[in-house]
C-alpha cells in the first residue's frame, strides 16, 4: 500500500496515474500538513477514485489543541465525511508529550465510519511502541503513521518492527524519511503494510516542486516488487 501526499487537483490526478493507492490531503507541506480547503477537498474527490484521506491539523505550533481547536477540527471532520472523504489524518498530545486520549475520544466521537489515522504526532513521544499500544485500543483508528520516533528513518528500523509487533490490529504507514534511495532497505527490514511519501517524489525534493511523474511511477515498480501486504 503506497499513499502520497497532494497539496492539488493536479498532484492528485498524478498520484492516481501513477498506479499509487492512497491520497493523503493537505495545505501548507512546508509546515508538515495542515487541513486543506473545503473546496479542495470536494475537487479532489471528485477528481479521482482511489482513497483521499485528509489531514485535520488547525495549525503547526503544537499537536497540543484547547476546546475551541478541538471544535474546530471536530467541524473540519465533519466536512471530510459530509464530502465523502475515504478518512481523516489526526492527533493529539498533552502538554508531557504523551497521546491525549482525552482529545483524542472527543475527535473519535465525531468521526462515524471514516478511516482514521493517527499521524506522526506519536514520533514526538519519549516512547513510540508505549504509545502505539495506546493507541491500538481505539478500533476506529485504522493505521498509525510514523518513521519510528524523531532522527533519521534508518536509525528507527527496530523501533519501527518493534512498533508493528505492538500495533494489535493497527497498520504501520511507514513515512517521514523514505525517498528512491532507502526504500527497498526499509520494506525489506519492517516489512511494514504500507508506505506514505511526500517531498521524495517532487521536483528538487522540495515543499514547493511539483510531482515528478517519472519519480513516481519508479517508486510504484519498487513497492510493487514486494507481494506481502
Amino acid at each position: 500500500m503506497l499513499e502520497i501526499i497532494a497539496t492539488t487537483v493536479e498532484d492528485a490526478k498524478r498520484i492516481e496515474a501513477s498506479g499509487a493507492n492512497r491520497i493523503e490531503l493537505i495545505s501548507a507541506l512546508t509546515e508538515g500538513g495542515l487541513t486543506p480547503s473545503y473546496g479542495l477537498i470536494k475537487k479532489v474527490i471528485e477528481s479521482v477514485k482511489i482513497p483521499v484521506n485528509v489531514m485535520i491539523r488547525p495549525h503547526a505550533k503544537s499537536f497540543v489543541y484547547t476546546d475551541d481547536e478541538l471544535n474546530v477540527m471536530k467541524e473540519d471532520i465533519l466536512i471530510a465525511k459530509q464530502l465523502k472523504a475515504n478518512g481523516v489524518v489526526l492527533g493529539v498530545l498533552d502538554k508531557n508529550n504523551r497521546i491525549c486520549e482525552n482529545s483524542l475520544a472527543k475527535l473519535l466521537e465525531v468521526c462515524g465510519d471514516l478511516e482514521v489515522t493517527f499521524h506522526r504526532a506519536i514520533d514526538e513521544l519519549a516512547d513510540p511502541v508505549n504509545g502505539i499500544t495506546v493507541l491500538a485500543k481505539y478500533s476506529q483508528i485504522k493505521r498509525v503513521l510514523t518513521s519510528g520516533g524523531k532522527g533519521d528513518i534508518l536509525d528507527n528500523l527496530s523501533r519501527i518492527k518493534q512498533m508493528i509487533a505492538n500495533a494489535g490490529s493497527l497498520r504501520v504507514l511507514v513515512g517521514g524519511g523514505l525517498n528512491l534511495k532507502n526504500i527497498k532497505q526499509i520494506i525489506t527490514e519492517t516489512r511494514a503494510p504500507e508506505y506514505h511519501f511526500g517531498t521524495a517524489i517532487r521536483e528538487n525534493t522540495s515543499s514547493f516542486g511539483e510531482i515528478n511523474a517519472e519519480k513516481l511511477a519508479s517508486l510504484v515498480t519498487i513497492v510493487n516488487q514486494f507481494g506481502f501486504h
